[in-house]
């Protein structure tokens, strides 16, 4: 396990890209990992044929831990051209008799051991690992091997219990209102009188419920994304402060640029202005920085969000500032992002807004004081001022500025002044 960041101790191994007896080049994307701080491809160090995987997509392994080997180009091909014969027969391991007193046996046959995760679950469910199929190594039962087994069982449950005959029913207390009536014989209906009228047909019994959709396991990131969310909400005082402001100017100025770009320039001379904000906050260190390490939240479409950082962003224009978000997110989704790129934050944009949300109130990234939600510019009527002090309707480009902020590093009145101040930037853009 590759050393992704100083303070990254740990990591998850997400997709093998390659399987044991692929061919490799150097620097190829050899397998995904994912940490506290990105998810990544890891690039092959050299070039060859991958010849044993030592830890499975789902294990989570100490920074240092060996992942996998590869057998270099030139030994790959000497192995290739012995004869077959030549290759001594592989020990078989023999199952001992008996099993535990008659319980199931959570072993795996011959197959190579089982990770601690894949024994626990195992254990939690029951399972004799013989009778799974393993994919890994050598026919290794891994954690993906038994989530598919527990989906499949899932699946054949509902279909066994329908093809079952039905069970007479055991008959019901005599003291019951609803016992049965015994069907009496039947009798001779005199001539000229009419049969008794039947009773109705009794209904057909309802059909039982469908089973509820089988659920799935949370990605890596998402899990990744549930902690740091969560431990967010349990640490920071949250409050949320909104401001409107006319983005008149600065769509004039536009061009086919997004707004983001602009509203990044404007925040970083607010925070200028007002550095409390431009703060973290570790336990009792409140730490305020002089530099702008600004962190612009990247969605991922469905596996979820990262947040890569522009460093020293108070050197860019707006226009530089328009070039690193687009290199940060396309290299976020193409997972080629560092893990320096994604740390050291201290102030995060989100921009929502471009999917058409108008409100929102973003969770703070830790362990950043605030974070600014930028929501979509909608055309509205409102009420605009001339020089003269007359009032008048205008069609105007309107946008709310939501931001929260961490109620134990800051009060109300610094937030509606830095966004006073973001406002006035906003609406007196000059380029």
């Amino acid at each position: 396990m590759p050393q992704m960041g100083v303070s990254v101790a740990e990591g998850t191994i997400v997709e093998w890209k390659k399987q044991p007896g692929d061919t490799v080049e150097a620097d190829e994307p050899i397998v995904e990992i994912s940490t506290d701080k990105v998810e990544t491809e890891v690039p092959a160090p050299g070039g060859g044929r991958l010849k044993e995987v030592l830890v499975e997509a789902g294990e989570t392994v100490d920074v240092g831990t060996l992942l996998a080997t590869i057998e270099p180009a030139a030994v790959a091909a000497e192995a290739a051209a012995e004869p077959a014969a030549s290759a001594p027969a592989p020990a078989r391991a023999e199952r001992p008799p008996g099993g535990d007193g008659g319980a199931p046996e959570r072993g795996n046959g011959g197959a190579p051991p089982v990770t601690p995760v894949v024994r626990r679950m195992a254990e939690e469910h029951d399972l004799d690992l013989s009778q799974i199929e393993g994919s890994g190594r050598r026919g290794r039962v891994t954690k993906k091997d038994v989530l598919a087994y527990l989906r499949g069982r899932e699946e054949r449950e509902p279909e066994e219990a329908r093809a079952e005959p039905a069970k007479a029913e055991p008959a019901l207390h005599m003291e019951s209102p609803y016992r049965e009536e015994v069907e009496a014989p039947a009798e001779e209906t005199p001539v000229g009188e009419a049969p008794a009228e039947e009773a109705p047909a009794a209904a057909a019994p309802a059909e039982a419920p469908a089973p509820p959709p089988a659920g799935r396991e949370l990605s890596v990131m998402r899990k990744r994304i549930a902690e740091h969310m969560v431990r967010s909400l349990r640490t920071a005082a949250h409050c949320t402060t909104i401001v409107e402001a006319d983005m008149s100017r600065i769509e004039a100025a536009r061009g086919r640029r997004s707004y983001l770009p602009f509203v990044a320039r404007a925040t970083i001379a607010a925070l200028r202005e007002h550095p409390g904000l431009n703060a973290t906050l570790e336990g009792d260190l409140l730490t305020v920085h002089e530099e702008v390490h600004l962190g612009i939240a990247v969605s991922l479409g469905e596996q979820g969000l990262i947040v890569p950082v522009i460093r020293n962003a108070h050197e860019l224009s707006h226009e530089g500032l328009a070039t690193r978000i687009k290199d940060l997110a396309e290299r976020a989704r193409s997972k080629r992002l560092s893990p320096e790129e994604v740390g050291g934050g201290t102030f995060t944009i989100t921009n929502p807004g471009v999917y058409g949300a108008v409100l929102a109130t973003p969770i703070i990234n830790q362990p950043q004081v605030a974070i600014l939600d930028l929501e979509a510019v909608v055309k509205r009527a409102v009420v605009v001022t001339d020089a003269d002090g007359s009032d008048s309707i205008a069609i105007r480009p309107m946008t709310y500025l939501c931001m929260s902020w961490d109620h134990r590093a800051l009060d109300g009145a610094l937030a509606a002044q830095f966004l006073s101040t973001l406002k006035r930037r906003i609406e007196d853009w000059q380029g």
